[in-house]
C-alpha cells in the first residue's frame, strides 16, 4: 500500500537514518520504537508528507488517504465540541448538497421523458446509494459513539471548544481523525491525554475497526494490545520484526548479543591488522602486505551497536525519617465547586508502606483529592495527616517551580546527598539527559524535559509518602522502568494518580476508583480491579445521586442565590481576562525589547520577563479555577 524505497534524512549533514525500505500493508498494526532521538517523529512526518527526506522515495498510491496526529498541534477555538468533530464528514456534507441540488432540479423539470432527465435520475440514485453507502444517514450516531468513547459526555457536545483543555481539544481531534476512516492512520503518542477507559476504547478502535496503524507511544500495554509489527529505529537503519512488542524485546535483546559479538570481533581484526601495519610499516620486505591490509580497513563496513540504555540502573530514594501508622485517613470528605458536587463521605485509611493507585474517568476527583491531602484547597468532612508525614509530591506544575537560571546537571547536583552524588550522570541519562543534554539551562528546556527534570529533583528527596499525579506522561519506556522500579523500592507510602496501566502493574495493591461522586476501595493490582470492573460493570458510579425534591419558595431562594454567585463569578472572570491580556501585552514589548542588540545582554529584562510569566501563570490559573466554577453554575 504505501513502500518506503532508500529513504535518508540528514539534519546539519548528520544522517538520521540511511537506505531505509519497508512496506505498509493493508491491515499492518505497527508500533515504531527506537530510543528517544532515533527519529521516530520524523519518520510519522515523512509518511505525512509534511517533511521531506534527504532522499528516497516514498510511494503512496493516489487512491490511499492517510491520518496522522501530531503530538502537539495548533488548536482552533471557534466551533462547539459537536460542529469541530462533524468537520470530519465534510465529503459527506458536499454530496448532501449535490443530491438537494438534484432533488430540486427534478421537481422543477418537466422533461420526463427526455433523455438527459434519466440521465440525472440515474446520477442521483447513484449519488444517493453513496451517500447511504459511507453513513450519510447516520454519520452523527458515529459521532456520539466516538466522542463518548473518547471520554466526553452528551453536555459537552455543544460547549465551546475554547472552554476544554489542550488535552481535551486532542481528544477531539483524535476523534475527527478516527471518524474519517483514513486507509493508514499515523498516531504518535495518542494516549498521552486519555483516561484508562479511553484507552481500552481506543485499542478495541485500532484493532477492529481502523485500517492500517503506525504508532509511536510509550505506553508498553497499548502497543501489546494493538499492534502485531514491530519496526526498530537504531543507529540509522530499521529493523522490521513481524511480531508484537513483547516478543520483539526478546528477539531485540538476542539481536544486540549477536552484535555485540560480531562488533567484538571486528573490533579485534581491526586491532591486530592496525598492529600488523605498524609493526612492518617501515620495511621494505613487507610493503606489499602492508598496502594490502591498508586497503583490507578501508574496506571494512563498521559494525555500529545501539548505545545500552541505562533502565538496570537501580535508583534508591535517600532514607528518610519513619512516618506514622497511617500516613492518611479521610472520614467523610467531600469537595463542591459551586453547585458541582466532585465527590462526598470519602472514607478510607492508607497505611504505611501501602501503594494505593487512584483511577477513574478525567474530571471526577482524583487530582482534587491529592489536593485536599496537601491542603492546598479547603473541604468537607476531616481528613487526617499522620504523625511525621514528610511529603514528595510530583505535579505537572512542578516543572514551572525549577530556578531557569541553573542548568540540568547543577538543578540535580544542588538535592543530591552521598553516594548518590557520583551517579547523577548516570542517572541524568537514564532519564534523557545524557551528554551535553545535562549541560543545558533550565530555561530552554521544554515542558517534557522540565517536567523529567522534576521527577529526578523529587526523587532524591528525603520523603516518606510519595504523591505522583501522571508522572508517566513525559517519559519514555527506559525512563518509566527506572522510576517503577525506584518506586518498588521505596519503603514508604505512595499514592499513584495514573492512567498507565503498565506502569501500575506489580507496583500497587490497592486501587480507589473515581466516579459519580463516589471514591470504592479495590482490594488487587490494576488488572485485579480492571478484570473484577468488567464483570460487575460499575457504570451505576458514574450516575448521578438522585436529584432531591424542593419546595417552590426554597427554589426560589436557590435561584436568587446562584444568581447573585453567578454575577460575582462572571466579574472575577472579566478581571481576569483583562490581567491575562495586559500581563501578555507587557511580555509581548519585552520580548521585541530581548531581541534587540542591547536587550540580548541586559540582564534585568530577562528577570522582568521570568516574573512576568509567572504573573500569567498565575492569572490563567485563577481565570481556569474560576471559570470552572462559573460553568458549573450555569
Amino acid at each position: 500500500m504505501i513502500s518506503v524505497e532508500q529513504l535518508k534524512v540528514e539534519f546539519n549533514a548528520t544522517p538520521l537514518f540511511d537506505n531505509v525500505s519497508y512496506v505498509i500493508n493493508k491491515k499492518d498494526r505497527i508500533a515504531l520504537v527506537g530510543k528517544n532521538g532515533a527519529g521516530k517523529s520524523t519518520m510519522l512526518k515523512i509518511l505525512a508528507g509534511l517533511q521531506m527526506p534527504t532522499s528516497g522515495n516514498i510511494s503512496i498510491p493516489r487512491d490511499v488517504t492517510v491520518g496522522y496526529l501530531p503530538q502537539v498541534m495548533i488548536l482552533t477555538d471557534n466551533r462547539t465540541v459537536m460542529q469541530e468533530a462533524e468537520r470530519a464528514f465534510e465529503h459527506i456534507f458536499e454530496l448532501q448538497a449535490g443530491l438537494e441540488k438534484m432533488n430540486v432540479e427534478l421537481a422543477e423539470r418537466t422533461d420526463y421523458d427526455s433523455e438527459e432527465y434519466h440521465r440525472l435520475i440515474d446520477r442521483f440514485t447513484s449519488e444517493n446509494e453513496r451517500f447511504l453507502m459511507i453513513g450519510g444517514a447516520n454519520f452523527r450516531a458515529e459521532i456520539e459513539r466516538t466522542l463518548m468513547g473518547l471520554g466526553f459526555v452528551r453536555e459537552d457536545f455543544n460547549r465551546p471548544t475554547s472552554e476544554f483543555s489542550g488535552g481535551w481539544r486532542m481528544r477531539i481531534e483524535l476523534a475527527k481523525l478516527l471518524l474519517r476512516r483514513p486507509d493508514v492512520l499515523l498516531l504518535d503518542e495518542p494516549t498521552n491525554h486519555l483516561d484508562i477507559e479511553s484507552i481500552q476504547w481506543l485499542e478495541n478502535f485500532l484493532a477492529t475497526r481502523a485500517n492500517a496503524v503506525i504508532l509511536v507511544s510509550h505506553d508498553r500495554a497499548f502497543i501489546n494490545n494493538v499492534t502485531t509489527r514491530t519496526i526498530e529505529i537504531s543507529c540509522g537503519k530499521i529493523y522490521d520484526y513481524r511480531v508484537g512488542y513483547d516478543r520483539f524485546v526478546e528477539l531485540r535483546k538476542e539481536r544486540r548479543e549477536q552484535q555485540l559479538r560480531a562488533y567484538e570481533n571486528q573490533q579485534k581484526q581491526i586491532q591486530d591488522t592496525e598492529d600488523f601495519i605498524e609493526r612492518f610499516r617501515y620495511k621494505a620486505s613487507k610493503a606489499v602486505q602492508v598496502q594490502s591490509r591498508v586497503k583490507q580497513l578501508e574496506k571494512i563496513e563498521r559494525i555500529e551497536v545501539d548505545d545500552e540504555d541505562n533502565s538496570a540502573l537501580r535508583l534508591k530514594f535517600p532514607p528518610a525519617l519513619r512516618s506514622g501508622s497511617y500516613p492518611v485517613i479521610c472520614e467523610g470528605v467531600g469537595k463542591s465547586y459551586g453547585a458541582r458536587r466532585v465527590f462526598h463521605d470519602v472514607n478510607f485509611t492508607i497505611n504505611r508502606g501501602e501503594k494505593v493507585a487512584f483511577v477513574g474517568k478525567n474530571g471526577e476527583g482524583k487530582s482534587t483529592l491529592v489536593k485536599c491531602i496537601m491542603n492546598q484547597i479547603d473541604f468537607e468532612g476531616k481528613l487526617t495527616l499522620g504523625y511525621n508525614v514528610q511529603i514528595g509530591y510530583f505535579a505537572q506544575n512542578q516543572a514551572q517551580m525549577l530556578d531557569e537560571t541553573l542548568t540540568v546537571f547543577d538543578t540535580i547536583d544542588r538535592v543530591a546527598v552521598g553516594d548518590i552524588r557520583l551517579k547523577i550522570r548516570d542517572i541524568l541519562g537514564a532519564f534523557m539527559f545524557g551528554g551535553e543534554a545535562s549541560d543545558k539551562k533550565v530555561e530552554v528546556l521544554s515542558g517534557g524535559e522540565r517536567t523529567r527534570l522534576a521527577m529526578i529533583k523529587l526523587l532524591l528527596g528525603p520523603v516518606n509518602f510519595l504523591i505522583l499525579d501522571e508522572p508517566t506522561n513525559h517519559l519514555d519506556m527506559r525512563s518509566k522502568d527506572v522510576l517503577k522500579d525506584a518506586i518498588r523500592d521505596f519503603d514508604g507510602t505512595v499514592i499513584v494518580v495514573s492512567h498507565d496501566r503498565e506502569f501500575l502493574d506489580g507496583l500497587v495493591t490497592k486501587v480507589y476508583e473515581f466516579g459519580g461522586g463516589l471514591v470504592k476501595e479495590h482490594l488487587g493490582g490494576i488488572y485485579d480491579f480492571l478484570r473484577k470492573k468488567k464483570i460487575e460493570h460499575l457504570s451505576e458510579l458514574n450516575l448521578a445521586p438522585p436529584a432531591r425534591i424542593t419546595s417552590a419558595p426554597e427554589a426560589y431562594l436557590i435561584r436568587k442565590e446562584l444568581n447573585k454567585k453567578q454575577k460575582k463569578l462572571e466579574k472575577q472572570v472579566a478581571e481576569c481576562e483583562a490581567t491575562i491580556e495586559k500581563t501578555e501585552s507587557a511580555i509581548a514589548i519585552l520580548e521585541e525589547k530581548m531581541v534587540t542588540l542591547d536587550g540580548a545582554s541586559d540582564i534585568a529584562l530577562y528577570e522582568k520577563h521570568r516574573k512576568l510569566k509567572q504573573q500569567l501563570d498565575k492569572a490563567v490559573e485563577e481565570w481556569e479555577r474560576v471559570s470552572e466554577e462559573l460553568e458549573s453554575i450555569n
